[in-house]
């Protein structure tokens, strides 16, 4: 679409970790789903890599926000700022002010009504004219390649910040799906817990973010282990500093709880498949996208369990937004997609 079209067109990835929109098969806009608010009258300080450096350091008088929880939109004030404040900063990078807006954003499967008329409203609200809802692991399939239209089952796991999408596609439909709530941020909590239980040191949810990212592990044992990860922080007790070593093998063993939970939700879904996909998925193996896919040792790990080859997609964090791009390209042609 061209500065004078009077319809722009943009995909929205609106994850619980990270938003990411493209306009023009570009990535443009790839920050947290973070906003930093005026706690008196709430309006938009900053919104995205800006208020994600504010978390944990704001004075009083400002507050940040992540507006959306398990996936779902959980402040619908938030959430319609923070998409405002996304789609300004796409208008200043590509110049244009259109007074039409054509949107697909991604929904996870389990979505209820409620939560879908949410994300449509939050959308309208920040400018969206027309406004297309297409379920997470349907975008992940088109972003990895998957001929999604085809007779032949798929089986995708998408591993977010808010849920963990499983999904088996045929003929462009879901046939069988399991969504639960269980995911990236629930890591991210048990490494909290562990630091606070094992080690008495507090640790913030970013610093545990960047131990999952630096020493995560699905397995307790790697063929090519990362260095310890050291962390510091105060004492529960003293408040003195700390500075603790952290390794991948602690790490695996404190997140094991969550990774059960996933597994099982994978072998459920399998359960559930019909006998001729399911064929179908044993000769083509599960794919797995979402910022979790990137965890040590997590293909290998189910791989060993279910005794079906798991694959990491090329770019796992970006083949829900990658998927919701296509999908805006081929709006009539495409019968999944919900308006």
């Amino acid at each position: 679409m061209g500065l004078f079209s009077f319809t722009q067109e943009i995909a929205v990835d609106l994850g619980t970790a990270n938003t990411i929109i493209i306009h023009n098969d570009k990535i443009v806009i790839n920050e947290p789903s973070v906003v930093a608010l005026e706690t008196k009258t709430m309006t938009l300080k900053a919104v995205g890599d800006s208020a994600r450096a504010m978390q944990g350091k704001v004075p009083e008088g400002i507050m940040t926000v992540r507006p959306l929880h398990d996936g779902v939109i959980a402040d619908f004030n938030a959430a319609e700022l923070m998409i405002r404040g996304m789609i300004k900063k796409v208008s200043k990078k590509n110049h244009w002010i259109s007074p039409s807006l054509r949107m697909v954003v991604c929904i996870p499967s389990g979505s209820t009504e409620v939560e879908r008329r949410a994300v449509r409203d939050s959308s309208e609200h920040a400018g969206g004219r027309d406004v297309y809802m297409i379920f997470e692991p349907m975008a992940a399939a088109l972003g990895i390649g998957i001929d999604v239209l085809a007779a032949e089952g798929n089986m995708i796991v998408d591993i977010g910040g808010g849920t963990t999408e499983i999904a088996v596609i045929s003929l462009g439909g879901i046939v069988s799906n399991k969504s639960i709530r269980f995911a990236g941020d629930d890591l991210t909590e048990d490494i909290q817990e562990h630091m606070r239980r094992v080690h008495n040191v507090k640790v913030g949810e970013r610093t545990a973010e960047l131990i999952k990212i630096n020493v995560g592990s699905a397995l307790p044992h790697l063929e090519n282990p990362p260095e310890d990860y050291v962390v510091h922080g105060p004492n529960q007790m003293s408040a003195l500093p700390m500075t603790v070593p952290v390794n991948y093998q602690e790490i695996a063993e404190c997140i094991e709880k969550t990774i059960s939970k996933i597994e099982a939700a994978v072998l459920s879904a399998l359960e559930q498949t019909p006998p001729e996909l399911y064929a179908d998925i044993v000769k083509n193996g599960v794919y797995l996208t979402g910022g979790g896919a990137l965890l040590r040792g997590l293909d290998t790990r189910l791989t060993n369990k279910i005794g079906i080859q798991f694959h990491v997609a090329e770019e796992p964090l970006l083949a829900v937004a990658r998927g919701t791009g296509v999908a805006l390209k081929n709006i009539k042609h495409f019968p999944f997609l919900m308006k």
